[in-house]
């Protein structure tokens, strides 16, 4: 019987916890601290929508860096194929936490359009607005860190600010809390923009309907995180197939072996971040038992040393003469 795996300390796991979500998790409940400050004193439903929207992305981004730490466990005997989906659990319970936020921020919204409030000026007016600078600045800062990850973990070099539509393009690549976080502070920033000038033009004109109507905006967009993330993750439970670009990498580390001659079937399985890779190879014909064992494992150790590859299963058969593997089956993949 296989020994137990050797158990990793609680340290060791914080470690690999996605880092992007601890400091969002950390920026925003500060930010929510100064949003609920300035909409207790002003009155402000932007602000108040604003300030819920914080406090969701603070709680939300707890769980993921919770999720994000136990989806990093190694394989153990009960759970041989790993802890990657546990992250997906995660971000579906963060998903609900902004449903309900963003139910009672499109609710308030609409009181506002139904009995304005004329929101506070002088002092109250600063200190929503230094609120609002200083959630542009966290969360700024915040979503500029989720995209250089995004790019990290999709191996997207660029140069200059071209990690921003980089970023845009490849998202789908990243891991879910990279993902969610990505989201969050996108819809945060543009809430927070929305939210300003909803406060100065309340603050200088009689338009105080647009109080609301900036309210329920900012709900709304919440709501689109809400289903984007939730998609997504519902996607990574079910198991979804590895990108294109992920099966070409792939495909080319196995054909690299001399002694592998085809791809029969390749299946590559996204969990969380990470790849299990389930593939029938065709050998060179002649060889013994014994040595196409041998360039089995010696393929599996070259993918296996991928560091998003996690697990690996090869069968091995002689060439049958067809060429199986040729351009056109990576359709599949894209």
């Amino acid at each position: 019987m296989e020994p137990e795996p050797e158990r990793e300390n609680l340290v060791q796991l914080l470690k690999k916890g996605n880092k992007s979500s601890a400091l969002a998790m950390v920026g925003n409940a500060f930010i929510a601290i100064a949003k609920g400050t300035g909409a207790a004193m002003s009155g402000s439903g932007a602000m108040f929508a604003s300030a819920m929207h914080s406090l969701a992305d603070s709680v939300n981004q707890g769980f993921v860096f919770a999720g994000s730490i136990l989806a990093e466990k190694k394989p153990t005997r009960q759970f041989p194929t790993g802890f990657g989906r546990v992250i997906n659990i995660f971000c579906m319970i963060a998903v609900i936490v902004v449903t309900i936020m963003a139910y009672e921020t499109v609710r308030e919204g609409w009181h506002l359009i139904q009995h304005p409030v004329q929101a506070g000026a002088g002092g109250a007016f600063w200190i929503n607005i230094a609120a609002l600078l200083l959630n542009l600045a966290v969360d700024g800062a915040i979503l500029l860190k989720a995209m250089k990850e995004i790019n990290k973990e999709a191996r997207i070099e660029t140069t200059g600010f071209g990690f921003i539509p980089a970023a845009f393009k490849h998202v789908g690549r990243s891991a879910p809390p990279t993902r969610l976080v990505f989201y969050e502070d996108l819809v945060a920033v543009t809430g927070a923009l929305l939210a300003m000038i909803a406060v100065i033009v309340t603050s200088q004109t009689s338009f105080e309907a647009l109080d609301g109507v900036v309210t329920i905006l900012i709900g709304l967009l919440m709501v689109g995180v809400a289903f984007r993330v939730g998609y997504d993750n519902m996607v990574g439970l079910i198991g979804v197939s590895a990108p294109r670009d992920v099966a070409e990498r792939v495909a080319l580390i196995i054909l690299s072996d001399k002694d592998v001659t085809d791809i029969n079937d390749l299946r590559i399985t996204q969990e969380g971040r990470y790849y299990h890779v389930d593939a029938m190879i065709e050998l060179r014909r002649g060889l013994s038992l014994a040595d196409a064992d041998d360039i089995k494992f010696r393929v599996q150790d070259q993918l296996i040393a991928d560091p998003d590859i996690t697990d690996v299963v090869l069968g091995i058969i002689e060439d049958n003469g067809v060429k199986d593997w040729t351009p056109n089956v990576l359709n599949e993949f894209s």
